[in-house]
């Protein structure tokens, strides 16, 4: 169990207190900071207080942040498009749809049920028992390649790698408006202070993230454009192309309120990957086709 103690300045009296403490909380979902306040694990003064209290100078918050129930995780027999695999690792082309790994009420049918069952358990456990294996992840709605280690030895290799930006990550994209030319988004990452479902960019609370882009083709209203990412935040390449004004076609939660249903989700395929080799120590990589999803919608946007 963590406990935050916070006292209330001049500088920030009368802002809302959800607001106040979701500054200093920076890894849980809406729903889950929701609960602390119905859970009465948020207290002014030693007393509950609902959501919409505007803090006082002096006020003394404690914030009770309980610790994280881990549940048990069920092998299932799901299909799975696998591009690589050896004693080490395993490479697989995630569809779209697919949530990672269990979260949110979602134990069922996620990419490590689905590993589980396929390698009969033997996945990284350096991440629990809720993320065997898994050493990074993309978005539900977002299709293409994952790295998963079966080793903890695997794993530890390829998360230094992870840290120091030099596994090589190619995403295509269908995005709104007409793209020119090429390149870089430096601008950093953190969680919304406004609803915590979502990041964006922001200059405190924040993390670095660089994401560089390339024009394949445009068309009238949107651009097929290459991504390559330099750092691996929360919903990068949303979040960055959105706020230089050209969202991802589909995108529902950063795009325009007027979405295009037929995608299901954004037109995002992680297509390229790239790294050395836990055991082998050699530089492998990996390109998938684009997805069935992606190739009708550029064929729909060409006419």
């Amino acid at each position: 169990m963590k406990r935050l103690y916070l006292k209330v300045y001049e500088s920030v009296e009368n802002k809302r207190i959800d607001k106040f403490v979701s500054e200093y909380i920076q890894d849980l979902s809406r729903s889950g900071f929701g609960k602390l306040f119905e859970s009465g694990n948020i207290l002014v003064n030693g007393k509950k207080v609902q959501k919409s209290y505007k803090i006082k100078i002096n006020d003394h918050i404690e914030v009770v942040i309980p610790e994280k129930v881990e549940y048990d995780v069920i092998p299932e027999d799901i299909p799975l498009d696998i591009v690589y695999e050896d004693d080490d690792i395993l490479v697989v082309n995630k569809k779209k749809g697919m949530i990672v790994h269990p979260a949110g009420g979602n134990y069922r049918g996620t990419l490590v049920n689905a590993l589980l069952y396929h390698c009969k358990g033997r996945l990284s456990g350096i991440n629990g028992v809720e993320r065997p294996g898994i050493v990074h992840r993309i978005d539900k709605d977002t299709s293409g390649l994952l790295v998963v280690a079966k080793t903890n030895t695997a794993h530890l290799s390829l998360a230094q790698q992870m840290k120091e930006h030099t596994i090589k990550r190619i995403y295509h994209a269908v995005v709104y408006g007409k793209l020119i030319g090429n390149g870089t988004i430096n601008l950093p990452i953190g969680r919304s202070s406004l609803d915590r479902k979502k990041m964006c960019v922001r200059y405190n609370n924040s993390k670095e993230a660089i994401t560089n882009y390339k024009l394949i083709e445009e068309q009238d209203k949107f651009s097929h454009i290459e991504l390559v990412l330099e750092t691996g935040r929360t919903h990068q390449i949303r979040v960055h192309m959105s706020y230089i004004g050209y969202p991802i076609a589909g995108d529902i939660v950063y795009g325009p309120k007027k979405v295009i249903k037929e995608l299901n989700g954004q037109c995002l395929h992680a297509k390229m990957l790239g790294f050395i080799h836990p055991s082998k120590k050699s530089y492998i990589n990996f390109n998938s086709e684009l997805p069935e999803y992606f190739s009708k919608f550029l064929k729909m946007v060409h006419k």
